[in-house]
């Protein structure tokens, strides 16, 4: 019972968390002249992984690797499966032309990148450094390529984008905070989510390594779900699509990367041939999808949830 009492606080502190974090980044973006998109891709898909960073870092301190790797894997194929699956299926997503020919592409590059990197079964400290250094030259690229962007689709005189400076400066630290307090709120919610399904799982005899590809991942993507879910309603399309695609790529590098130099990870074998298989072969799934269109029908999230559920049991 005090289990079930926490997962459902965990709920509650989640959905809150996800409202004021789209609702702060959406204004910063505004108030910023930042693209949403860029906005999602960034700082809401680093409010959204926070959780999962907490989680491999304790999980790798204990020594429980497979618990580590399992959360992220887990994590990356629910991001794509379950969460587009659903956010499409409440509203279809009109997905921008920079999604499918820039951000699909350094996903699938980074996913990839990940084969030769862990290749002798260890993510070492140097393996560590570099994945950071790839995040870090990924978040330089899209904030100048967002910038120009914007530069380029603007019309208006300079000086429209400065009146009432004070008043903007004010708007800019309110939603800074917005954005910190409902990203506290994720990390919060999502550990009592974990904490109260763990220990049921747990409970029931559930191996560490299906603990992290389906109890955990898919609980440490609920910031994630709560996030893209509130941002389709709210119509921040953007958010909501840049959110997924940006917390794939955090989970790889920020992730794996910040774990790896606090503690080596050890890689056990069958995640080359199946966790990350199958995180690949869903990854490479939204290819046809966005082929057909710039935008993710309901029945498209439909095949997406489907693959999610089959992948799922196929891995378990």
């Amino acid at each position: 019972m005090p289990d079930l009492a926490v997962l459902i606080s965990g709920i509650v502190v989640l959905y809150f968390g996800a409202v004021w974090l789209v609702r702060g980044a959406s204004r910063l973006a505004s108030s910023l002249g930042v693209s949403p998109i860029v906005v999602g891709l960034t700082v809401v898909s680093l409010g959204t992984s926070a959780p999962e960073l907490v989680v491999c870092l304790v999980a790798a301190l204990q020594g429980n690797p497979g618990l580590a790797i399992g959360n992220v894997m887990g994590s990356n194929l629910a991001n794509i499966g379950l969460i587009l699956g659903l956010t499409s299926l409440i509203h279809p997503l009109e997905v921008k032309h920079r999604v499918v020919w820039r951000e699909m592409p350094v996903m699938l590059l980074i996913t990839f990148a990940i084969y030769p990197i862990a290749f002798d079964r260890v993510l070492s400290r140097t393996d560590g450094f570099m994945l950071l250094l790839v995040l870090l030259a990924y978040l330089v690229w899209v904030f100048r390529s967002g910038h120009s962007e914007e530069i380029k689709s603007s019309h208006g005189p300079r000086d429209s984008m400065a009146t009432s400076e004070g008043a903007a400066s004010l708007l800019n630290f309110k939603d800074i905070g917005q954005v910190a307090v409902g990203s506290a709120f994720l990390v919060l919610g999502g550990y009592c989510i974990v904490e109260g399904a763990v220990e049921v799982a747990s409970a029931l005899g559930i191996s560490e390594v299906i603990i992290g590809l389906t109890v955990v991942a898919v609980g440490t993507s609920l910031p994630e779900l709560a996030t893209s879910l509130v941002a389709a309603m709210r119509q921040e399309v953007d958010i909501a699509v840049g959110n997924i695609i940006g917390s794939n790529i955090f989970n790889l590098t920020a992730i794996f990367g910040t774990t790896a130099i606090v503690q080596p990870i050890m890689i056990p074998e069958t995640v080359l041939s199946r966790e990350l298989a199958g995180v690949v072969l869903m990854s490479l799934l939204l290819l046809p999808i966005l082929r057909n269109g710039w935008q993710i029908k309901r029945w498209e999230g439909a095949l997406l949830l489907t693959a999610y559920i089959g992948m799922g049991w196929w891995l378990i």
